[in-house]
């Protein structure tokens, strides 16, 4: 084994985590790692046009996903069943390269509300402990709103996130969402421009009494500088986001945020095609002396360090920590351990609508994020559960993100699957035709959860993560009664016919059906190291040095999309080790 100098911090992983980590920690004077297990890429040449607008070998090939061949995960419906391997992409996408899941997201930019931190204490004082199922395990994040709102805000100048405020220093801003937390300063820039069937979708919204605003889009509404001095450039709705890199600079990735300050810096320096497979502790497995990788040859390398930052796919966080021997495994049958506990996903419905040929949507005109309205009534616990019977909720969505030929093109109710009579409905509806939808949150549950898999092995003889996930009766009444909501705005529009996606009772899991790669938990945060993995600063109970960053710390899956969370949650945490962990090596929450 080759055995490399020791550095002040290693980062595993370099996607959006590993990029603010490693600014923020150069930023304080130290050394700092980073190793990725893909390749390097940035906008130019990587995804310059027009070959980035290739929608069969990114949209559909995933050329910019992991190698499912070489590693991949393995899913079954409940404990006891057989997990079988996820080998062909379809419910999640995960990032592989330099930027990871953060080059090709679609960049949806979201708070939570306050209530979603502080979840199960919220359920159990307005509803009553009862009020949860008794093998439902939300938890509380351990860290409030209002000490996390500097956070978010930093993460969305960072991104120059496009939006348009709601609660501005505790006044109601018209036009904004009426819902969110207070936030001290407005968007860093106004809201992208509506597209035409976000604007029937408001209309209709406001008509039946709801508050749409502007989706907040971390596409860049017009030209933009962030604090670090990274330049963006203003979206030109090309809608190609979601899968793709942005050949524009206008889409928020560690490439056009962070990647052109931080890869100057002569503290910081980074190693692809460094697969690490193992975090590695001393004799008293509570310090970790650094990491252990494969390289590009097939050599391992062991990288010893004083600080390892786990900023992996909240997947991968999850297999690494298993891997590494850190924390207690998760055990269903006795709900001890925490490491793979709380797995959750998202739960979606979605309604196409249809217009008459003199309703022009034009939906090749789109943004990732930008040009959509919201109607955030019915997400979280924005409207009183007590007699709908689930905890939990979804925001509506109206308009379209792009209109790409393969995956984005919708035909009528009872088209044919195929042939002249698909063409002709294709052709017909193309420009006239939008999507309603929601996107719901999905609670955490006692045989909900993850761990390795007792038989599928990588390319390298390890085990592979193995999912244990299906549907709860919980989400099936949250998902119906948000839906019959959009289905009521869908009529106010007054299309020409619609049809509708929704998952019923009885519908299990479909690994083979895209919704989101919006998977959370398996290394929750939290106030008691009996149920949590991490502290409210994101760092190992049992292993001080070792901090585990990105949704795999999330205790249960919120309505909104959680990229902006992730960020805020990981600027708190280099906050702490720079200011407290660093002059005080430790734990930073005593038990």
């Amino acid at each position: 084994m080759i055995r490399m100098k020791s550095v002040d911090v290693v980062i595993i992983g370099f996607g959006w985590t590993g990029a603010i980590m490693g600014i923020e920690l150069s930023d304080a004077g130290v050394s700092v790692l980073a190793l990725e297990r893909g390749d390097y890429q940035d906008t130019s040449p990587d995804w310059a046009y027009p070959n980035i607008a290739d929608e069969l070998a990114y949209g559909i090939r995933g050329k910019l996903f992991q190698p499912l061949a070489r590693e991949t995960v393995t899913v079954r419906h409940a404990v006891g069943d057989t997990a079988v391997p996820y080998r062909q992409y379809g419910s999640f996408l995960l990032g592989n390269n330099v930027g990871g899941a953060g080059t090709h997201w679609n960049g949806q930019h979201y708070r939570p509300s306050p209530e979603d931190l502080e979840f199960r204490s919220h359920i159990r004082n307005r509803y009553g402990e009862r009020f949860m199922p008794a093998d439902m395990q939300i938890q509380d994040y351990g860290v409030t709103y209002d000490e996390l709102e500097p956070f978010l805000e930093k993460f969305e100048y960072v991104c120059g996130t496009s939006g348009r405020a709601g609660n501005l220093n505790g006044r109601l801003q018209e036009g904004g969402n009426p819902f969110e937390g207070q936030r001290k300063k407005e968007y860093p820039n106004p809201p992208v421009a509506d597209g035409y069937g976000a604007k029937l979708f408001a209309d209709a919204a406001r008509t039946l009494g709801y508050h749409p605003f502007p989706q907040p889009a971390s596409n860049a509404s017009r030209p933009y500088t962030n604090p670090y001095g990274a330049r963006l450039g203003p979206c030109n709705l090309c809608g190609y986001c979601e899968r793709f890199g942005c050949f524009m600079y206008s889409k928020a990735s560690p490439q056009t945020t962070i990647l052109p300050i931080l890869m100057r810096r002569p503290n910081f320096s980074l190693r692809t095609n460094s697969h690490v497979t193992r975090i590695n502790l001393d004799s008293t497995g509570r310090r970790a002396t650094g990491v252990t990788y494969i390289d590009a040859k097939g050599q391992q390398v062991e990288q010893p360090a004083d600080l390892v930052i786990v900023a992996a796919f909240q997947m991968h966080n999850v297999r690494l920590m298993l891997l590494s021997g850190i924390g207690r495994p998760y055990d269903p049958a006795t709900g001890a351990g925490v490491i793979g506990k709380n797995y959750a996903y998202q739960m979606m419905s979605s309604i196409g609508v249809f217009f008459d040929k003199d309703v022009a949507i034009n939906p090749f005109i789109g943004a990732g994020a930008g040009g959509v309205q919201i109607v955030d009534d019915f997400n979280s616990d924005h409207f009183d559960h007590a007699s709908h019977g689930f905890i939990g909720g979804a925001y509506i969505f109206g308009g379209q993100t792009g209109g790409r030929p393969i995956q984005q093109l919708s035909v009528p109710p009872g088209t044919p699957s195929w042939g002249a009579a698909w063409k002709r409905a294709a052709k017909d509806s193309y420009l006239h035709s939008t999507t309603v939808a929601t996107h719901g949150s999905v609670m955490s549950y006692r045989d909900r959860y993850l761990d390795l898999d007792p038989t599928y092995k990588d390319a390298f003889g390890l085990p592979l993560l193995r999912i244990t996930f299906d549907w709860h009766e919980n989400e099936y009444k949250m998902s119906r009664f948000v839906t019959d909501r959009a289905k009521d705005i869908v009529d106010q529009m007054k299309p020409k016919a619609s049809s509708l996606n929704l998952r019923k009772p009885g519908d299990h899991y479909d690994i083979r059906q895209y919704q989101t790669t919006h998977t959370t938990g398996g290394v929750i945060q939290g106030n008691d190291p009996s149920t949590s993995a991490l502290n409210r600063f994101q760092q190992s109970w049992d292993v001080p040095n070792v901090f585990v960053t990105g949704a795999s710390a999330f205790p249960q899956n919120l309505g909104y999309n959680p990229t902006g969370l992730i960020g805020g949650l990981t600027y708190l945490s280099a906050k702490a080790i720079r200011e407290i962990y660093l002059k005080r090596p430790g734990p930073l929450v005593q038990t």
